[in-house]
């Protein structure tokens, strides 16, 4: 396993595999790694000559009140899964040497990051965008790797990585789940036991709204309903009915679509989605 901290060393070993024909897997990461993060950087490992994992908790996607200090930070267990998982090596660089004193320019993708997260954490997506362009430039992937709970995350990404001409191959794992239907996320060890309970109301709501458009339904505000009906007793965010790959807000579901929702739950701002192919008429 090997260990880089800086873009000059992270680069110079990009470039020196792919001099050997060797494509490169990418896993972006804030570490805190679950078995989520463990499907991707199998992925990366299992189609790639190598593999990248990144563990970089990213000070410039965080508002000034939320949990970037408090955000859990779990170094070796997390060097143990990638290893487990063949990853070759780690990219774990400090704050000061992604963005030096006098640090002034940022990413900002537009439309596919305005609504749904993009509303509630207005800097949230210029922070991602800025850090993955910046990953990109020095980890120099082949492939990156990203779960669908992100899924706005995701459409962004895809996004900037066509309209920047990156060249990366964007490739989007489904999302990892408990056995109750929990989405896996670093923010679930927040949870209290019944907190963790409570925050069931979400997927249950979600897997609800996929049943009734798989019997037909199609109208946003009765899919959108029948989620925030599960929910009630949770901190609403946001649920709301958009296109998959535009975020924009539907009325009818058709096409791809994604029905997403985020609430706070104690202390944890949680994220879940689901993707439905309308199939059509």
């Amino acid at each position: 396993m090997i260990i880089i901290r800086t873009p000059a060393e992270m680069r110079d070993w990009s470039l020196a595999a792919r001099a050997t024909g060797s494509t490169i897997g990418f896993v972006p990461t804030m570490g805190a790694l679950h078995e989520g993060h463990a499907s991707l950087l199998r992925a990366a490992a299992a189609q790639n000559d190598k593999a990248v994992a990144s563990i970089f908790v990213n000070p410039t996607q965080f508002a000034p009140n939320e949990d970037f200090a408090a955000y859990p930070r779990t170094f070796d267990a997390d060097r143990a899964m990638c290893e487990e998982a063949g990853i070759g090596v780690i990219y774990a660089p400090d704050a000061n040497a992604l963005y030096p004193e006098g640090y002034a320019t940022y990413v900002n993708v537009e439309k596919v990051s305005a609504g749904l997260c993009g509303a509630s954490r207005p800097i949230f997506f210029r922070g991602v965008a800025t850090v993955v362009a910046k990953l990109f430039n020095t980890v120099l992937p082949h492939r990156a790797y990203f779960g669908q709970k992100d899924a706005q995350q995701c459409a962004v990404i895809r996004r900037m990585t066509r309209d920047l001409d990156f060249g990366v191959e964007i490739v989007e794992m489904p999302t990892v789940r408990e056995a109750d239907g929990l989405a896996m996320s670093s923010r679930n060890r927040y949870l209290t036991p019944e907190e963790r309970q409570q925050a069931l109301a979400i997927s249950r709501g979600l897997f609800k709204a996929r049943a009734m458009m798989e019997g037909g339904e199609r109208d946003s505000l009765v899919l959108v309903n029948a989620v925030r009906n599960e929910m009630d007793a949770l901190n609403i965010d946001y649920v709301e009915l958009v296109d998959a790959n535009t975020i924009e807000p539907l009325a009818r579901a058709t096409g791809r679509v994604l029905l997403a929702a985020a609430a706070w739950v104690g202390k944890a701002r949680l994220i879940d989605n689901i993707q439905y192919e309308v199939p059509e008429q």
